[in-house]
């Protein structure tokens, strides 16, 4: 899986870096290959986020038995797994690739990053939805600006750093 994985990595890599000569003096490669998998990955959660809203959850609590969640917030727990499987892939395979921390380790650092944009998300949603009345799709586009910013720093200087002395100490202990 992991083969193929890389391959069509490669293949996303070549077809991202075809246009890069166009923004090649306001970006060095990799903000931009950040920037391309980034904005395929919002629109696709956009996409899946109006789709679950207006077709599933529309105007309707979704009750758990214990506790009732807006439909806004129900709709963000349903599509958050999915942004978040296909963002990892995204960055592992197309943008962060000279990582030389493990898979394991890459993971669990960035579902700790979406971890944070996920609050950032819920606290977000409640403030401008619940709080201010904006409508709950464009609600989430503005707070995606905030997540893309603290998600791209997280994810190059934490998740996907090509140096880790920690890490390296451990694997020459094994």
């Amino acid at each position: 899986m992991r083969n193929i994985l890389t391959k069509i990595g490669l293949w996303a890599q070549k077809v991202i870096d075809f246009t890069h000569p166009l923004f090649r003096r306001f970006m060095p490669i990799q903000l931009y290959r950040y920037g391309v998998c980034g904005a395929a990955n919002i629109v696709f959660d956009w996409f899946l986020y109006f789709s679950v809203y207006n077709y599933v959850f529309k105007d309707k609590l979704f009750n758990l038995g214990f506790v009732a969640l807006s439909p806004h917030i129900a709709t963000l727990i349903i599509t958050f797994p999915f942004a978040t499987g296909s963002g990892f892939l995204l960055q592992k395979y197309v943008t962060f690739t000279a990582s030389n921390l493990r898979g394991k380790v890459q993971l669990v650092r960035y579902l700790l990053v979406v971890s944070a944009n996920l609050l950032i998300n819920y606290v977000g949603l409640k403030i401008l939805v619940d709080g201010l009345e904006f409508y709950p799709t464009p609600s989430k586009m503005i707070i995606t600006v905030i997540t893309v910013i603290c998600s791209y720093i997280g994810q190059k200087k934490f998740t996907f750093k090509t140096s880790d002395p920690i890490e390296m100490e451990e694997d020459e202990q094994i």
